[in-house]
């Protein structure tokens, strides 16, 4: 009899908009001109470039550099020894064309540079016109921790190159 009771005292009212979304067909975007995708061919160049640039840069360092990049998990692109002193550095390898403003880590790399932040290195090397310049090498760089299903973190290109240096 309460449940009765209560129903009676019901009003409906006009539905209270609490949020909205806009989808936009990427077709739509590209069509109008406000959609730029950079081509899956030209990111692949410019990975490729960069990886040679970093493979000469650790050779001219005496270090004995493998390709590891096809290796998913790992969170680095080049195993490189240092044979002098035994040890391992592991290298994640950005290129990045000169009008980029970012780096994205996935949580992998950010997790490597926390397990072995005295060997790992993010190396950025901006290719411009297919011409790597000099790679730029960047350590002790606190990534943060990765949040609980957080898959990548976005940095700045530009704090990054100021907190980097030479090869080393």
């Amino acid at each position: 009899m309460l449940q009765l009771q209560a129903e009676r005292t019901l009003f409906s009212q006009p539905p209270v908009l609490k949020g909205g979304a806009l989808i936009v067909p990427r077709g739509l975007l590209r069509k109008v001109g406000g959609f730029q995708q950079v081509p899956d061919a030209d990111r692949a160049e410019t990975e490729r470039i960069a990886m040679e640039a970093v493979f000469a840069a650790e050779r001219a360092l005496g270090r004995e550099p493998v390709d590891r990049h096809d290796e998913r998990g790992l969170g680095y692109d080049i195993e490189s020894r240092d044979p002098a002193e035994s040890r391992l550095f592991f290298l994640e390898v950005k290129g990045r064309k000169a009008d980029a403003d970012s780096v994205t880590l996935t949580r992998n790399e950010i997790l490597c540079a926390l397990n072995a932040p005295e060997r790992f290195r993010l190396v950025i090397v901006i290719v411009e016109d297919g011409i790597a310049k000099a790679p730029v090498y960047v350590s002790n760089f606190d990534f943060g921790q990765p949040g609980f299903g957080q898959t990548n973190a976005m940095f700045g290109l530009k704090q990054l190159l100021a907190h980097g240096g030479p090869p080393r």
